[in-house]
């Protein structure tokens, strides 16, 4: 008791074969460049790797996690391993877009968010609507794959950061593991 089920699947048509795709997702390494809360994933083992998000007040929520079940070009599934800071588990799917328009990619995420303050600190890194923090993360994946940057409102007169940068003293200041049993239907099939 005092934990929080949270349950996330979203889906994106991102036109790069699927071989790239699943490639570039494979090498966890990557990951961080398409979700920012992320600081870091290392990779442990072929299977197992090692991930740490940034929480508030400069604290981090770190957690290892194995991949269960692999089809190359197909899918990645993965739980956490007992003993993490945060109980998760899902699949990324990827599947040839109708019409040829490149591929389909599906992620499905579900976490525990313990009660207390690492659930506090998971709740606010995973944002209030993780739902919307891994369509970001699918949006910024199509922008890199696509056209290989993110678009920024960086040096645009209208961003937040003053254009001459360069000239502004003030500008130089620093910006502010469960079983198979716990899961769905759709996602027991995966792991």
């Amino acid at each position: 008791h005092g934990r929080r089920r949270i349950e996330v699947v979203k889906s994106m048509t991102i036109n790069r074969p699927i071989a790239e795709l699943f490639a570039f997702w494979r090498d966890f390494r990557n990951l961080p460049q398409i979700m920012p809360h992320l600081r870091s994933v290392d990779v442990l083992t072929e299977k197992r790797s090692h991930w740490v998000a940034n929480a508030p007040a400069g604290l981090t929520v770190e957690w290892d996690a194995e991949v269960v079940n692999e089809k190359p070009g197909t899918l990645i599934a993965w739980q956490s391993c007992e003993g993490s800071d945060v109980a998760n588990w899902g699949v990324v799917r990827f599947a040839e877009a109708s019409g040829g328009r490149g591929t389909e990619v599906k992620v499905e995420l579900e976490y525990e968010s313990p009660a207390g303050t690492t659930g506090v600190a998971l709740a606010r890194v995973f944002g209030e609507e993780p739902s919307q923090q891994v369509e970001d993360g699918l949006r910024r994946f199509k922008q890199i794959m696509e056209t290989g940057e993110v678009p920024t409102i960086e040096g645009q007169p209208r961003g937040r950061e003053p254009q001459t940068k360069w000239f502004s003293r003030s500008a130089s200041r620093s910006k502010e593991g469960l079983s198979p049993l716990h899961t769905s239907p759709n996602m027991r099939s995966a792991l």
